[in-house]
């Protein structure tokens, strides 16, 4: 059964905590640039695509060879505004053809992750094509080490045996009644969450009527929306996680980094 699959990069320049980080210098090319061309080093997706609501976004993706989707101005997640152009985002995966959204996958990558490693993206797109059926959602997760666990910047989840996530947190899950939490790692095994996701096109098409969730709300996590809403979440380990740019320190991190493997 042939499946396909499309990279959505949803990016806009009004970031509250680092106005216009999308265009920040990193080693000599906007952080964009580098998410966007480490996409498309990846094996399986028939296209990388730049979902935005700016024109100076859209004129220099274009430039690099990448095609554009506009969207609204206002979104309120990364999600919610490769959502909102799904329709020709499946239509590029199926390159003219009728797009069939249940063997479609959207892969939703950030934005601000300039040091993105291909290989998950390739995963991704392995894991969409030997699932069956085809998961709700994929997403990866890798091992904490014991001095992440209890840091409520890292997202955890917790797994069932067939690798499904059963709930995400900022708290450490599992709780382990009647031990030091400092000890916790010694009895069952954490899992961070890489912010990816992989949706089924038909899933994706009917973000708007997710019901409201309350623990989205409590958690500052839009993953738990789909998990009220019933979707399986599937995932898949990777080494670790990339780094996010959302403050000035991450920055330069990020061009401490470039400088050292450029």
């Amino acid at each position: 059964m042939e499946r396909r699959s499309v990279v959505a990069v949803p990016a806009r320049l009004r970031s509250s905590r680092l106005p216009n980080k999308v265009l920040a210098d990193i080693g000599g090319r906007p952080m964009i640039q580098r998410v966007l061309e480490r996409c498309r080093a990846a094996v399986g997706p028939e296209a990388v695509v730049l979902c935005t609501d700016s024109r100076q976004l859209q004129g220099l993706a274009e430039d690099w060879g990448f095609p554009v989707l506009m969207t609204a101005e206002h979104c309120s997640s990364g999600s919610e505004r490769i959502a909102s152009v799904v329709e020709p985002l499946m239509a590029l995966a199926w390159g003219g053809r009728e797009p069939d959204p249940l063997r479609t996958a959207v892969i939703n990558v950030q934005g601000d992750q300039p040091f993105l490693d291909p290989a998950v993206v390739t995963a991704m797109t392995e894991t969409f094509a030997r699932l069956d059926p085809v998961p709700a959602v994929v997403t990866p997760v890798y091992r904490l080490k014991p001095d992440t666990i209890h840091n409520p910047n890292v997202v955890k989840t917790l797994l069932a045996h067939d690798g499904r996530a059963l709930y995400f947190s900022r708290s450490a899950i599992p709780h382990v009644r009647d031990v030091d939490p400092s000890e916790w790692h010694g009895h069952a095994t954490y899992w961070g969450h890489v912010g990816m996701y992989g949706f089924r096109g038909d899933v994706l098409a009917g973000w708007d009527q997710l019901p409201a969730s309350p623990l989205e709300d409590l958690e500052r996590l839009e993953q738990l929306r789909l998990i009220e809403a019933g979707h399986m979440i599937a995932t898949f380990e990777v080494n670790g996680t990339s780094l996010s740019v959302d403050t000035a320190e991450q920055l330069e991190q990020a061009r401490a980094m470039a400088r050292s493997i450029d």
